[in-house]
């Protein structure tokens, strides 16, 4: 499957009119807070944001807000994705 067609669920997605550097704020305190607050509130409301998440996780990406997480948030689900699937290895020998 090309590029292309594994990006087509963006045309559906909610932030596609906003403003990309409310999903990228600068810093982690005061303004940076609404940012983030601000564009998890067009996530919640946007169709596509199991893709978006699973985009984000797959390609690494490692600032911004991405299907309604942030950084920290996708890091503890990378860290817990990766204790289970070695859980699940162990468990399965």
């Amino acid at each position: 499957m090309g590029t292309r067609a594994r990006m087509e669920w963006l045309r559906r997605a909610a932030c596609v009119d906003e403003d990309p550097d409310l999903f990228f704020p600068v810093g982690t305190a005061g303004p940076a807070l609404r940012d983030t607050a601000a564009a998890k509130r067009v996530c919640a409301r946007c169709p596509v944001t199991p893709e978006c998440l699973a985009f984000a996780l797959e390609s690494g990406q490692t600032s911004g807000v991405w299907g309604g997480t942030d950084e920290a948030e996708r890091v503890a689900l990378l860290r817990l994705t990766t204790q289970h699937a070695r859980t699940h290895v162990r468990t399965t020998k």
